[in-house]
């Protein structure tokens, strides 16, 4: 990251999405912005928590975002152009199964933690031959919402939110409909790592800055975010291929669950993890993908793990 003018602090931050919002920043097109973010504890999680204060979380104060920032001649009806230009270094993060959340939450009911060490910029140790390629993103990005009042920052939304879209790396290019004067901004839930579908709930969550360039493009309107990646999506991963596990179902959600219920059952039976290790190692390296859903009422859902983490 390059010295940047603005920067947004910790302290700054709020908890929903509220277009009556006080921006904290305004800036012109074409400005960088550094923000420094919250994991998506809120800082009620430290390198020394244990799975005891992950069933004590107040759900209150998770996924706070960094802003808002007001862009100078945003208007409803543009479209906002954010560039993620880089990320700092944190030097640890999390990963936990929290009761009553995610989505196997009906077989996975005992809290969970993994606390990661991420002072190595390339990798992150999950057991002694599993390492996780370090691909920092933020999990929550977006905008205000049209719709006065407060609104939760957990779900996504067609404003951005909470997508988990672990894509949204270095050099991609996001773009955001405008719906309020000045766009309102926001940024946070910083991820090191995750798989496409973050299955358990949590990816490996790290606060850390993030350097953001804004652009304005009036008078294009979009209905929901779209964005360009820099190239391809899984450098280095690849190479080694992928155990690929599938499920099927009547419905999309049915499919899904089968499918990471038949990767878990795999990582136990093949690398001796423990259920909620192997959940919470799907969360963070498996991707998702919909194969099939042109023969409704039948879906077909497939789980990618890449066996270059194993070594």
């Amino acid at each position: 990251m390059h010295n940047c003018k603005h920067t947004i602090h910790r302290h700054q931050h709020h908890h929903v999405w509220d277009n009556s919002l006080e921006p904290v920043l305004s800036v012109e097109p074409g400005t960088s912005v550094n923000f420094e973010v919250f994991d998506a504890s809120g800082g009620q999680l430290s390198a020394q928590s244990t799975a005891q204060d992950v069933a004590r979380l107040d759900f209150e104060r998770v996924n706070p975002v960094a802003g808002p920032v007001y862009i100078e001649g945003a208007e409803p009806g543009d479209t906002l152009e954010v560039e993620i230009e880089g990320f700092g270094q944190p030097s640890w993060g999390w990963t936990a199964i929290i009761p009553g959340f995610g989505l196997l939450s009906d077989q996975f009911t005992q809290p969970y933690l993994k606390i990661w060490d991420l002072t190595d910029k390339q990798t992150a140790v999950f057991a002694p031959d599993i390492e996780i390629p370090i691909r920092p993103f933020p999990g929550t990005i977006g905008v205000a919402l049209p719709e006065p009042g407060q609104h939760s920052v957990v779900p996504p939304r067609k404003n951005g939110g909470n997508m988990d879209i672990r894509h949204l790396t270095r050099g991609t290019r996001l773009f955001l409909p405008v719906w309020v004067e000045g766009a309102l901004f926001s940024v946070g839930d910083t991820h090191a790592a995750q798989g496409d579908g973050e299955v358990c709930g949590t990816a490996i969550e790290a606060g850390m800055d993030i350097q953001l360039k804004f652009k304005l493009h009036k008078g294009k309107q979009i209905q929901e975010p779209q964005f360009i990646t820099p190239g391809p999506l899984t450098t280095g991963v690849d190479e080694k291929g992928y155990y690929v596990t599938t499920g099927y179902g009547e419905d999309l959600m049915t499919a899904t669950r089968k499918a990471v219920s038949y990767m878990i059952e795999h990582l136990e039976q093949d690398y001796g993890l423990s259920a909620q290790e192997a959940y919470a190692l799907s969360s963070v390296a498996v991707d998702l993908k919909i194969s099939e859903v042109v023969d409704v009422p039948h879906y077909l859902v497939s789980a990618y793990l890449p066996l270059a983490i194993f070594k």
